[in-house]
């Protein structure tokens, strides 16, 4: 899988998040494609809105400014489902009534038609994370591995510009959580995404390489 994203990447600039007269986030950097931005802080300390922002659907109760850019394109004050922004979250979320394949599907761009050609893409796609012959599988009876597999796979046909990361790996134990990050960290360099992560995990950080920013304190 590609992605078109200008050699720009991510541009995040004068980003300011307060919460009341508490300011949470301040940050401006700059996130090439195939790299990664580690964000990190204790639970509760703001990480998860940062990437609410740059999704889309920052909770109103939060005061937020500064722009977002991505390939040159200014993705500030446009709806979510224009921003074209990949999210894992440290749940799977997979659709409980429907198959393995049909989660995939889903995802797919709305621009290719044809319920057959959807499938076909899911299939090769969940072929690529060892996943061959599990379309008809009810979610339910995945593993953990297998349902961050196939989470990682639904966002991943979806085209999106950017992948933003909400601690993904921390439900996993450590096995997985190892070959998460190398599953997902290449295919984020595959298909030259840039990259945001936030977690509380320094292996996370090491594994992501790149440039961190740290928050300290917690909102409670």
């Amino acid at each position: 899988m590609t992605n078109e994203s200008s050699a720009t990447g991510l541009m995040l600039t004068g980003i300011e998040i307060r919460l009341h007269d508490r300011q949470l986030i301040t940050l401006s950097s700059h996130v090439p494609p195939a790299r990664v931005l580690t964000v990190m802080g204790p639970s509760g300390s703001g990480k998860s809105t940062l990437l609410a922002y740059i999704g889309g659907f920052l909770d109103p109760v939060f005061q937020a400014q500064g722009r977002i850019t991505i390939g040159g394109d200014d993705l500030t004050g446009i709806a979510p489902e224009e921003r074209r922004t990949g999210i894992l979250f440290q749940d799977p979320l997979l659709f409980p009534h429907m198959s393995v394949g049909a989660n995939v599907a889903f995802a797919v761009p709305a621009g290719i038609s044809g319920r057959k050609e959807r499938q076909r893409i899911a299939a090769e796609a969940l072929t690529e994370v060892e996943l061959d012959g599990f379309a008809d599988r009810d979610p339910a009876t995945l593993s953990g591995g297998q349902k961050a597999r196939v989470a990682l796979t639904r966002v991943l046909v979806s085209r999106p510009r950017l992948l933003l990361l909400d601690e993904p790996f921390s439900k996993l134990d450590m096995a997985l959580r190892q070959q998460m990050r190398q599953l997902v960290f290449a295919k984020a360099r595959n298909a030259n995404l840039p990259v945001i992560l936030v977690t509380h995990d320094e292996a996370d950080a090491e594994a992501a390489g790149g440039e961190t920013h740290r928050i300290e304190g917690s909102l409670g």
